[in-house]
Parts: C-alpha cells; sequence; structure tokens
C-alpha cells in the first residue's frame, strides 16, 4: 500500500511566512547596522572636526592677542615719544636731558607668521571653521598687522635714522610724531574691534585666552628647559673634549 504525505498548506503558508519574517529580521539587523556605522563614523568625524576647529580658532586668538599686546606697546611708544616732543617744545631747555631718553623710543610690532602662514595654507581651514566672516576678519588682522608693522614702526624707524632727530632741538622738532601718533592710534582701534568681533562670533572669552595662554606657556616653557639640557650637555662633551685634548697634549 501507497501511502502519500501532504504538507498540510497550513505548514507550508506557516513555513514561508517564517522565512519572510526571517529575511525581514536580517534585512532589519543589517539596516540597523549599517545605520550604526554610517552614524558612529558621522559623530566620530563630527567631533573630530569640533576639537580641530576649537585648536585652530583658540590658537589663532592667542597669536591675534599677542600681536595686539605688541601693537598696543609699539603704539604707547609713539604716544610717550609725542608727549616727550611736546615737552621739549614747551620747555626747550629740557632738549639736553631728554634727548637721550627720546632716542631710545623706537615702536617695534614683535610678534610670528607661523600661526598666520597655518591658518592661510589651506581652503580646508575655512571649511574646518564653517565661518566665513570670522575667517575674513583674521585675514584682515594680519593684512592689518603686517601694514602697522611696515607704515608705523618701519618708516618710524627709518625716518630716525635719516633724519636724525636727536642730533639737535630743531630736529627734534621738525619729526613728525603726531602725524605717525594719529594714524597709530587708529590702526590700533580697528585691529582691536576686529579681535573683539571674532572673540564674540566664536565665543571665545578672555577666560578661554588666559587658559589657552598658560597652557602655551607650559609648552615653551618644557621646551627651553629641553633646549638648556641639551645646551648644557653639549657644554659638558665640549669640556670633557678639551680636558682630553689637554691631557694628550702635555703627553706629548
Amino acid at each position: 500500500m501507497n501511502i502519500k504525505l501532504h504538507t498540510p498548506k497550513s505548514l507550508k503558508m506557516g513555513s514561508g511566512m517564517a522565512s519572510l519574517k526571517q529575511f525581514l529580521l536580517s534585512l532589519f539587523a543589517t539596516s540597523v547596522s549599517i545605520a550604526l556605522t554610517f552614524g558612529t563614523a558621522a559623530i566620530i568625524d563630527y567631533k573630530a572636526k569640533q576639537k580641530s576647529k576649537h585648536e585652530i580658532v583658540m590658537m589663532v586668538m592667542y597669536d591675534m592677542f599677542n600681536s595686539l599686546q605688541s601693537i598696543e606697546k609699539a603704539d604707547s611708544t609713539i604716544q610717550q615719544a609725542m608727549d616727550m616732543q611736546l615737552q621739549i617744545a614747551e620747555d626747550t631747555s629740557k632738549f639736553e636731558a631728554l634727548r637721550y631718553i627720546f632716542a631710545q623710543l623706537i615702536p617695534k610690532a614683535e610678534y610670528t607668521e607661523t600661526t598666520e602662514r597655518i591658518f592661510s595654507s589651506s581652503i580646508e581651514t575655512i571649511n574646518t571653521m564653517g565661518n566665513v566672516l570670522f575667517t575674513e576678519n583674521v585675514a584682515e588682522f594680519y593684512q592689518m598687522r603686517k601694514l602697522y608693522k611696515t607704515s608705523i614702526c618701519d618708516s618710524i624707524t627709518n625716518d630716525l635714522a635719516r633724519s636724525h632727530p636727536f642730533s639737535s632741538l630743531k630736529n627734534t622738532l621738525n619729526f613728525e610724531y603726531s602725524f605717525h601718533a594719529v594714524v597709530s592710534s587708529g590702526m590700533l582701534k580697528d585691529m582691536q574691534l576686529k579681535y573683539a568681533q571674532c572673540k564674540q562670533m566664536m565665543e571665545v572669552t578672555d577666560a578661554d585666552i588666559d587658559t589657552y595662554r598658560e597652557q602655551r606657556e607650559q609648552i615653551d616653557k618644557s621646551m627651553r628647559d629641553d633646549d638648556a639640557s641639551d645646551d648644557s650637555l653639549k657644554n659638558r662633551f665640549i669640556e670633557i673634549q678639551s680636558a682630553i685634548e689637554a691631557a694628550k697634549a702635555k703627553q706629548k
């Protein structure tokens, strides 16, 4: 007797439903896995960009802060020289006593261009910043910084070398400190405004800059200590070599 086994339709349908359910679960799991993978990567990329942005912003703001410190000192020197010139004009007998102090009042804008080169070296900086106005302000600040050095500090230094204003009372009174003082004051105010705008745009406080400054100073001090240690070792090596050479010379 032949017995044929038939799978009930309900079981067939159940088997199909189970397979479909399994497929959908697998598809869902794969989708979630992909989403998590790319989502995590996006979060990591976002955090990395935010960190880079913060580092660049603080580096630039610290550089602007230091530049302003130097330029404020230069402007103060110019204002002091102009005041001293006025004192001499009001009482010419003070010329001999003040001429040597006067001669030392030479403004200097001291800064390095390392941060400026880093900031300006790549279009990626703009993309990282995400703030075109901030980037433009920084670029304008650096242009004004360079212009201040050339048109104010270098110009005064060259004029002093050429006219020798401290050699005589007449030359001292003829030197145009007032013109340089007005231009210097105007440029300094423009740079201070750019700096304040940049701080506001990137939500950077004076406390943030002080904290960053302290960190940088610690790093710089560590580097100086390392250099001093290297120099000490080199000097010790030279002393030993010299002693050895001296001993050899005596033996001969």
